[in-house]
């Protein structure tokens, strides 16, 4: 703990060298884009994009599952709500990535007795993926998830009423934590490519 304290000491330091670009900050947020993606330490959406403070409107979850759209409110329905309705993002990406413990526990039906809220999670919020139970990496079941969530996430009426006036753009992606590297959904050939 004591180095990420110690950066954010710094960082409060040196934000004064750049007191303006801060400041605009203050001013309100338009990101372009919401970002799904899993919770996991290792998937850092900012990394991955290049993105700036404000640029980008994350949603994390276990396993970057998006839930079925319901009536009762949810933390991940208003914050892809607030993100369509009031920040008027153009872009959803859903990034699964590879080596993912959730996804990984679906496809290998793991016991997570030990951890009934994440076990519940799951099995209210997703399906098990088809992929190879002894790939390390469960790439083709992360890949899978990641369609199922697209699929989702076009259950929710503000996605799909903008889905149908082509004011939304949906796309998947798969990261590669050991590598770097992030492939993208092709819907022409229903495979995932480099970017």
């Amino acid at each position: 703990m004591q180095p990420l304290i110690d950066h954010a000491r710094s960082f409060g330091a040196q934000s004064a060298e750049r007191s303006e670009e801060f400041a605009r900050l203050a001013d309100g947020q338009s990101p372009q884009v919401l970002f799904i993606t899993c919770s996991d330490s290792r998937v850092v959406p900012a990394l991955i994009t290049g993105a700036r403070p404000g640029e980008l409107f994350e949603l994390r979850t276990a396993g970057n599952v998006v839930p079925p759209y319901a009536s009762r409110p949810t933390g991940e329905a208003a914050t892809i709500e607030y993100a369509l309705e009031v920040l008027g993002v153009r872009d959803v990406v859903v990034c699964g990535h590879s080596h993912c413990g959730a996804v990984g526990a679906l496809v290998r039906d793991e016991d997570l007795t030990a951890v009934p809220a994440v076990r519940d999670w799951l099995a209210h919020a997703t399906t098990r993926p088809e992929g190879a139970a002894d790939d390390p990496a469960v790439a083709e079941a992360v890949q899978n998830h990641v369609l199922t969530q697209l699929l989702r996430l076009r259950s929710y009426p503000g996605v799909a009423e903008r889905l149908a006036a082509d004011r939304l753009r949906l796309r998947g992606w798969f990261y590669e934590v050991h590598t770097g590297t992030v492939l993208a959904h092709d819907a022409a050939t229903d495979t995932f490519r480099g970017l």
